[in-house]
């Protein structure tokens, strides 16, 4: 048989005035203890540290991988479920890129980080 819980006076008093004993209802939303390694992980899970660090990925490569004609007027802005999105700076270099080079830029940036991480690059003046 369980051995019954002590109560304290003060927790006698409030259940007296309020009538009904509410004391199993606080104990069950009372916040419980979690250890810093839960914390830590939900914190890091919230912040998406691993896609900002594939994004940044993406851009060292991008610097290095392609001409630096193309590097310096038009950068990767974000990547979304497969759709690496390229901010370029003018409308003639966005003409340029998707014409003549679009093709080539998919396939480095597909060699070098897989298909299933950039299927499609999305281009924009910006």
């Amino acid at each position: 048989m369980p051995t019954p819980k002590k109560v304290s006076s003060r927790q006698r008093v409030l259940a007296q005035w309020r009538g009904v004993d509410l004391a199993p209802i606080e104990t069950a939303k009372a916040v419980r203890a979690r250890g810093a390694d839960k914390i830590v992980s939900n914190v890091l899970g919230n912040l998406k540290m691993d896609s900002r660090r594939a994004e940044i990925e993406i851009v060292k490569a991008w610097n290095s991988l392609l001409d630096p004609d193309i590097v310096a007027h038009a950068q990767p802005a974000s990547l979304h479920k497969g759709t690496l999105f390229v901010t370029v700076d003018s409308s003639a270099w966005l003409s340029e890129i998707v014409r003549y080079r679009r093709k080539e830029i998919l396939n480095r940036l597909q060699l070098t980080f897989g298909t299933s991480v950039i299927q499609k690059i999305s281009y924009r003046a910006g």
